[in-house]
């Protein structure tokens, strides 16, 4: 099947792709292998493992068999040469950036990011001794004006959260590319499905798989997939995989697996010392969401279209974020980074303000307030009193998570049924 497999399409990779019978039982779905440890075969086998000689199971802190099949699964949807699963979406964006920054380096980052990405990278990676500067990714000229000697990648989310923005892709990875620095895409709202980042140049991709790649609220995790295409000795810029690493007597990543280098590094490296563990049972309830994915983004989509129409329309709305909108500035990009579609994702400025969100989302019985997206529920936060708090109101706006604004995250219910919910409540937060 591995050699085949590239000519499957997509509803058949998320079913079958890094998934065989279990050789010991035949079991079909993949098993929870809940284990610490693995047996070696003699001190010969411990010996090549421990040196990276030979590819297998040391320790579940560093690879396990049912992670492993996730891992295939998701690099062959996004189309990588391989994948690193962790603990969460920001365990991920941590995992991304390890073996690339060192203390004094910075990362040029989109001010259209997750909240909690926005503190990530503007507080807690400085006590890494990293920076993030922060660019309008619409203006081409500030994103290259912002790159200096000391940048190391260019940050940015295909579809962002919270406002369904879609990014320029192509156009940003080739100013990452014209400065010899990778560029990583979050890709977590589109899913492979909708968006695949590497077909616009970008060369790693960061999912929160606790969103629509699960698609059941259940578990989170975290993933990194590498393109294989960016060449990490062609400049000083990146010793973890350039140079010899003192760990492993001299080795030189990149020159000892090449297109791989990044994701034996990130297990043999990262996760060893960073600890941001997937644990098999979430991995398996991953898996089994995957298998829908084509399925229910196609639901997604087409139910958000039809709610941000409604709510553009709506007499207490002021405006609708929603690439998939013809209104939406960022429509035209949607047909070329999103083909099949903007996503689920959309923001809502209510006439009423800050009172008038907290009311509608005080007053929906279908929608669910909570801190989450991509569930198959509807879903809905008031982004600048939760996810977005501890941003500055000009951070705040930035996001597109103004005090007058709700996140709607679109579920796969029966669309009348949802915008039958919004209608009830906005007619009592109007009161």
């Amino acid at each position: 099947m591995n050699d085949r497999i590239h000519r499957f399409g997509f509803d058949t990779l998320q079913i079958h792709a890094g998934s065989r019978p279990d050789p010991a039982t035949g079991a079909r779905q993949t098993p929870i292998y809940q284990t610490t440890a693995y047996v070696f075969r003699d001190s010969e086998h411990a010996a090549a493992l421990f040196n990276l000689q030979e590819v297998g199971y040391i320790y579940s802190r560093l690879t396990n068999p049912t992670v492993a099949v996730l891992q295939e699964r998701i690099a062959t949807l996004e189309g990588g040469v391989g994948a690193v699963c962790c603990s969460s979406g920001h365990a991920a964006q941590i995992m991304a950036l390890f073996p690339l920054m060192t203390p004094g380096c910075n990362v040029v980052v989109s001010t259209r990011l997750y909240g909690g990405s926005v503190t990530q990278f503007s507080r807690t990676f400085n006590r890494f001794g990293w920076s993030a500067k922060f660019i309008d990714f619409d203006d081409l000229e500030a994103i290259k004006a912002a790159i200096d000697k000391d940048t190391r990648a260019v940050f940015c989310e295909s579809i962002a959260n919270p406002g369904g923005y879609i990014t320029d892709l192509p156009a940003v990875a080739n100013i990452a590319d014209n400065a010899e620095i990778p560029l990583i895409v979050d890709n977590t709202s589109a899913t492979p499905y909708l968006c695949r980042p590497f077909e616009h140049g970008a060369s790693l991709v960061v999912h929160s798989m606790t969103k629509y790649l699960t698609g059941n609220g259940t578990v989170t995790g975290g993933v990194v997939v590498d393109s294989g295409k960016f060449d990490w000795s062609a400049s000083d810029k990146f010793p973890s995989l350039s140079k010899p690493e003192p760990a492993y007597h001299g080795l030189k990543f990149h020159e000892t697996f090449g297109p791989l280098a990044f994701i034996f590094h990130g297990i043999a490296v990262g996760l060893r010392d960073l600890g941001m563990t997937l644990n098999p049972q979430a991995a398996h309830y991953t898996l089994l969401g995957i298998e829908t994915l084509s399925l229910r983004m196609q639901k997604h989509v087409e139910n958000a279209m039809a709610v941000a129409e409604w709510l553009e329309s709506h007499p207490q709305i002021k405006a609708v974020t929603y690439a998939g909108l013809k209104s939406s500035p960022y429509n035209h990009r949607a047909g070329t980074v999103c083909p099949k579609g903007a996503g689920a994702l959309l923001t809502a400025t209510l006439k009423g303000g800050y009172d008038s969100c907290v009311k509608l989302v005080d007053n929906l019985e279908l929608f669910s307030h909570v801190a989450n997206l991509g569930d198959t529920r509807s879903l809905i936060i008031h982004s600048a009193s939760t996810t977005h708090r501890q941003l500055s109101p000009e951070q705040q706006v930035a996001a597109g998570a103004a005090p007058d604004v709700v996140r709607i995250s679109i579920g796969i219910e029966d669309p009348d049924d949802i915008i039958s919910d919004l209608d009830q409540a906005l007619k009592k937060a109007a009161t």
